[in-house]
């Protein structure tokens, strides 16, 4: 069948006529796709370059974008690419009078390959950048080429780059492209917002804490948290980021490298998920300053278990054992009591023990907002505090030896605590909790270190609960008070018991003294053995007065003690002794460790004070056994040592780096590099060669 044409129309004219509208179809098909480029593929990704605009007006404010659609199981970066990446990166070419800033980064994802987190993009992720069209242009309209390289990793990495042309016509009024609009809001909506919350960092050595607060922040509403550092190396970014979250305020503790810097503010993006789900992203910049704050991953209940078990066990440390002397003539005397009688000693004891525990807790508390570092037994790192106790050690001695009495001749203790009746209970309760505080029991550790990284509240249920496991024998006395039945019955026994029992107090003043000298050296010792005379003569003063030597004897007895109290301040001026270490030890230091690993040794490292009896007893019957020694030679094994006993900051933020707010500590580092398997503050031979042999490899 022949192609006819209208009569009257000549051949050519209609030739003329099919030949123009063929030539339009791709002209009435372009604004369909002119705001997309041609695409650059690869069996790993397919990129273009789009803008939201089919037709852009003269000087009128529009977006571009580089659009990549990743395969399956590959990844682009954002502008900080993490552990390993680089950021895609795009030149433009712009015709006279048409400007286009950097790219606007949506925020990205933690994308874990092996050991390693990088920050980037999975699918499909739009790049945008703002852009803005010329006031006139040729006659092909708005022509932008552009230049681009960007990564994609998945087991291996490629480089990949491609070239760009969008042409753009210039018309009166701009059109949306409407194919690529939902693009566009999605990745405007994952463009991280300013902060509606004040922020702050505190970034210190190993450790770093991220802090929002303001309105609207709780632990309903926020299920997740990420923070996305805008620079690198400031922090790890494999490290789980815990969450501690509650009205008005939201923290992230932060792992930082070795010798990582610390930025006058720490900026980045934090990324919310809220209870629906959805997900948000802010822009921070926040101040750096303070003390990193510590938060916990494990659950309350857990927590409070740990407190309780770690506070029974503690009547088992050696530091507790002055105390049972104390404890031993009270139950003495409550042998044939009445089961009244012994409820309510018990119960003044365990509200003695448990509102130390408190009170101990509210320190800590205030000191930490305080900016001052301060943890489990962080009292024993002042001398002053040193020198006091070992003068209460000496007068509760000189009690039990009946030099003087201080309620009746039967007290057992000092001061309040030497007093009979519920008064001597609950003051002896006291000092347990006081003189306890060197030895850190197991599962004590992990207790304390989430307390004070909870909030305030539930730090004082933990201490409760610590309290409540140091009172517990006591204490179970109130609640069976039978038991008290079973007791030898009061007798003469009990005067040679209570002269016996004075000698652990001398010891423990003897011990208390040689900590001295390891802080304030022998000016201190000076000061101390100064005090103790005086505290001897008014003992002996006030012993004279109670067996009839009138006004005079009291007056001198008061007299001593001002004097012995007058000294105290010496010790702050008196010169630290010089820090020591074991023969066969190194001092710790976070680059010795590192240099020992490059080598290819493997490293023990050992956080110890003098005042801690737990890590005193660790060193003599297992670091010092011939079978530790000779693993630690035979595998080649570098021995530091970190002396806690006057607070080192440094060796406090390493600590809490592993979650401990007191000694010991025990690190145990692979040869070649690796992080550190934490031993139990109880140690055995067995566990430490096992580590041993596990580091060496």
């Amino acid at each position: 069948m022949g192609l006819r044409f209208a009569p009257g129309v000549p051949f050519y004219r209609a030739m003329r006529v099919f030949i123009a509208l063929l030539m339009l179809l791709p002209l009435l098909a372009a604004p369909a796709r002119s705001a997309e480029s041609d695409a650059v593929r690869s069996p790993r990704a397919t990129v273009t370059l789009v803008a939201d605009r089919v037709a852009v007006a003269p000087g009128e404010a529009f977006h571009l974008g580089l659009r990549l659609r990743l395969a399956p199981g590959w990844h682009t970066y954002w502008r900080n690419a993490g552990d390993a990446g680089a950021a895609p990166e795009i030149d433009l070419t712009l015709p006279e009078g048409a400007s286009a800033g950097g790219i606007d980064w949506p925020a990205p994802r933690r994308i874990a390959t092996g050991p390693l987190i990088s920050f980037g993009y999975e699918d499909e992720v739009l790049l945008p950048l703002r852009a803005r069209a010329p006031v006139t242009a040729g006659p092909e309209g708005l022509v932008i080429e552009a230049e681009a390289r960007w990564l994609v990793c998945a087991d291996l990495c490629i480089p990949e780059e491609g070239r760009f042309r969008l042409t753009l016509p210039l018309a009166p009024a701009g059109r949306a492209d409407g194919a690529l609009a939902a693009l566009f809001t999605t990745a405007e909506a994952a463009l991280p917002r300013p902060s509606p919350w004040a922020a702050r960092a505190a970034l210190a050595g190993a450790r770093g804490s991220l802090t929002l607060e303001g309105e609207g922040l709780s632990a309903a509403a926020v299920r997740e948290a990420v923070f996305f550092p805008e620079e690198s190396g400031l922090i790890e970014n494999a490290a789980p980021q815990p969450l501690r979250a509650r009205d008005g305020a939201l923290t992230l503790a932060l792992a930082r490298p070795e010798g990582a810097p610390v930025p006058a503010a720490l900026g980045g993006v934090v990324v919310l998920v809220d209870a629906a789900g959805v997900r948000s992203a802010y822009a921070v910049a926040a101040p750096v300053g303070g003390v990193p704050e510590t938060v916990s991953t494990l659950p309350l209940w857990q927590v409070l278990g740990s407190a309780l078990l770690g506070g029974l066990l503690l009547n088992l440390m050696p530091c507790v054992f002055p105390i049972l002397a104390m404890k031993a003539m009270a139950l003495a005397r409550l042998s044939g009591a009445a089961r009244g009688a012994v409820r309510a000693h018990a119960a003044s004891y365990t509200a003695g023990v448990l509102l130390s525990f408190l009170a101990l807790a509210g320190l800590l508390i205030g000191l930490r907002g305080a900016g001052v570092a301060a943890g489990w037994g962080f009292q024993f790192t002042a001398p002053v505090f040193v020198a006091g106790l070992a003068w209460l050690m000496l007068a509760v001695g000189l009690n039990l030896s009946g030099v003087y009495a201080v309620g009746g001749p039967a007290g057992a203790g000092a001061g309040l605590a030497a007093r009979g009746g519920h008064a001597g209970s609950f003051f002896t309760g006291a000092l347990a909790v006081l003189v306890a505080t060197p030895c850190t029991a197991p599962f004590m550790a992990a207790a304390i270190g989430a307390a004070l990284a909870l909030p305030p509240a539930e730090t004082l249920l933990v201490f409760a609960a610590l309290g409540l496991g140091l009172a517990a024998p006591y204490a179970v006395l109130g609640l069976f008070p039978g038991l008290a039945g079973r007791l030898p019955r009061p007798g003469g026994w009990m005067e040679a018991l209570r002269q016996g029992l004075a000698f652990p107090m001398y010891g423990a003043a003897a011990w208390l003294a040689w900590v001295l000298t390891q802080q304030a050296g022998p000016d201190g010792l000076l000061v101390l053995l100064v005090g103790a005379v005086l505290i001897g003569f008014a003992a002996w003063a006030l012993g004279l007065a109670q067996r009839g030597g009138g006004r005079v004897g009291r007056v001198l007895a008061g007299a001593a003690m001002i004097g012995a109290l007058a000294l105290l301040p010496g010790l702050a001026t008196a010169p630290p002794a010089a820090a020591g270490t074991e023969a066969s030890a190194e001092a710790w230091s976070a680059a010795r460790v590192a240099a020992l690993q490059a080598e290819g040794r493997p490293v023990f490292v050992n956080l110890t004070a003098a005042w801690c009896i737990t890590c005193k007893v660790n060193e003599r019957l297992v670091l010092r056994s011939g079978a530790v020694q000779a693993a630690f030679a035979g595998r080649n094994l570098a021995y530091l040592t970190g002396d806690w006993t006057q607070g080192d900051a440094t060796i406090g933020a390493l600590l809490r780096e592993h979650g401990r707010e007191g000694v010991p500590l025990y690190l145990v580092y692979p040869a070649g590099g690796g992080a550190p398997q934490v031993l139990p503050q109880v140690l055995t031979e067995g566990i430490v060669l096992r580590a041993v042999e596990a580091a060496a490899g």
